[in-house]
C-alpha cells in the first residue's frame, strides 16, 4: 500500500490493482488538466467544454489510440453482405411516397379543419412526419444508400436537411466523422448526450428546442459567411461556398412564411414550415438517444458504444428501421429495408436487443443516476454464447458497469 496526493484528494493504492488504479488516476490528472484549459478560455459550462471539437482534442485523442479506430467487425461471408447492399429505387420510391403522401393527407385535414380543436391530431401526425420522419430520411438519403438512383438521394436529402435544419455540406461530413469516430471525445461531433447528462437540454430537445436555436445561429453565421470553429474541424475548404449558399436560400424561404403570417395575420404558413421541426422533435429524439446513450465512450468496437433496439411497425416506419443501429454501424453500406435481415446474419455475434424502447429507457436508469453524481458508469452489453469476446479495453470498462 502507498498514498499519492492529487492537490485535493489523497489516495491509498494497493498495489495488487495498480493497473485499474492507474488508469483511474490518469483519467483524474486528464480531467483536471482539461478543465483548467476551459476555465483559462473562459468556458461556463465545463462538461459542455469537454467535449467540444478542437486541434488540441483531436491531437489527444489521436496519442491515445482513439481516433480512427480500427472497428471490430463480425466475421461473415462477403457474397451475403455483399446482397444486403443492393439498394432498390422502388422500395425507397414507395417508403417516400407513404411518407410524403401522409404528409399531405395529414395536412390537408389539419387545414380544412383549422382553427377547430379537432386539426390537433392531424397536426401531431403531420408534425412527427416532418421534424422526426425527415431526420431519418435525412440520415439513409446521406448515406447514399436508400435509393439505388444517385439523384433521388440526394433530391430527398435535399429537402429532408430543410425540414430538420441541417445544413447538407455541413452535416454530411459530420456523420461521416460520426462513423469514423463513433462517440470518441474530441473527434466525434454528433455526440448527444454528455457526462453527465444535461437533463433540462435533453428535455428541451423533445420539442426541438434545443436543435432549432443552433440551427438558426449557425445558420445566421453561414449567411455572413463564417463556418464555426467547430465545422472547420470537419467540412472541407471547398464546400464553404455550398455551406453559404444554402443558408441564404433557407433564410429566404423562412423569411417569406413569416412575412406569409403576417400579412394572412395566421400562423398556418408556420405550422406547415418550421414550427413542425419544434412540435414534431419528439419522436427522433426518443428513438436517436438510445443508439449510443448510456454506452461507452472511446472504444473500438460497436457492441459497446451502440445498441439495437426492437419497435413497432409505426416507430419503425418513420425511424427508417434505424432502431438497428448497431447493425448500421458495423455495415453502414446496407440500405435501411434489409437491416432486419442483417440483424439475423449477424446476431450470434451481437449483444440481444432491447425488447422494447420503454425497456431500454428503464435499462438506462441507473447509469444515469450514477452519472449525475458524477461518478463513472457504463452499461456493458452481455454477449451471446459462442460470440466474439470483447477486446481487451473492456476490462476497465466492467469495474464501473452497471
Amino acid at each position: 500500500m502507498f498514498t499519492v496526493c492529487t492537490g485535493r484528494y489523497t489516495w491509498t493504492i494497493d498495489q495488487n490493482r495498480l493497473p485499474r488504479t492507474r488508469y483511474f488516476l490518469q483519467k483524474i490528472w486528464a480531467n483536471r488538466a482539461q478543465i483548467d484549459l476551459q476555465k483559462s478560455r473562459g468556458y461556463k459550462n465545463l462538461m459542455s467544454a469537454h467535449y467540444l471539437l478542437s486541434a488540441e482534442a483531436s491531437r489527444l485523442a489521436t496519442e491515445k489510440g482513439w481516433a480512427n479506430p480500427k472497428w471490430f467487425r463480425p466475421a461473415v461471408d462477403p457474397q451475403k453482405i455483399r446482397d444486403l447492399m443492393q439498394k432498390s429505387d422502388a422500395r425507397a420510391m414507395r417508403d417516400t411516397a407513404l411518407w410524403l403522401g401522409a404528409m399531405c393527407v395529414a395536412a390537408g385535414c389539419a387545414i380544412a379543419l383549422w382553427p377547430s380543436w379537432w386539426s390537433l391530431p392531424f397536426w401531431l401526425i403531420y408534425g412527427v412526419l416532418y421534424g422526426s420522419g425527415a431526420d431519418s430520411r435525412w440520415h439513409e438519403c446521406g448515406h447514399n444508400t436508400a435509393f439505388k438512383t444517385a439523384w433521388m438521394n440526394n433530391a430527398v436529402y435535399q429537402i429532408a436537411s430543410f425540414m430538420m435544419m441541417r445544413n447538407p455540406a455541413v452535416w454530411r461530413a459530420s456523420h461521416v466523422r460520426h462513423h469514423t469516430d463513433t462517440i470518441v471525445v474530441g473527434r466525434d461531433p454528433e455526440i448527444v448526450a454528455m457526462r453527465p447528462p444535461d437533463l433540462l437540454r435533453i428535455a428541451l430537445m423533445f420539442v426541438g428546442v434545443v436543435d432549432v436555436y443552433n440551427a438558426f445561429k449557425r445558420m445566421f453565421s453561414h449567411a455572413r459567411g463564417r463556418i464555426d470553429p467547430e465545422e472547420a474541424m470537419f467540412v472541407a475548404l471547398k464546400d464553404h461556398p455550398k455551406v453559404f449558399m444554402v443558408t441564404r436560400i433557407w433564410l429566404t424561404i423562412y423569411a417569406f412564411t413569416i412575412v406569409l403570417s403576417i400579412l394572412t395575420a395566421s400562423i398556418l404558413p408556420l405550422m406547415l414550415v418550421g414550427l413542425p421541426r419544434l412540435y414534431g422533435a419528439w419522436h427522433h429524439v426518443m428513438t436517436g438517444l438510445l443508439q449510443h446513450l448510456g454506452l461507452a465512450e472511446n472504444v473500438s468496437d460497436h457492441r459497446l458504444n451502440t445498441r439495437t433496439v426492437l419497435m413497432n411497425p409505426i416507430s419503425r416506419f418513420i425511424y427508417l428501421n434505424m432502431n438497428y443501429h448497431l447493425e448500421h454501424h458495423m455495415f453502414t453500406k446496407v440500405p435501411y429495408y434489409n437491416l432486419p435481415k442483417l440483424h439475423e446474419l449477424i446476431k450470434h455475434e451481437l449483444p440481444p436487443p432491447e425488447r422494447s424502447i420503454f425497456g431500454a429507457y428503464l435499462r438506462l436508469v441507473p447509469v444515469l443516476v450514477k452519472q449525475l453524481q458524477y461518478k463513472e458508469a457504463v452499461i456493458v452489453q452481455d454477449l451471446p454464447f459462442g460470440a466474439t469476446p470483447y477486446r481487451r479495453e473492456v476490462e476497465i470498462l466492467k469495474t464501473y458497469a452497471v
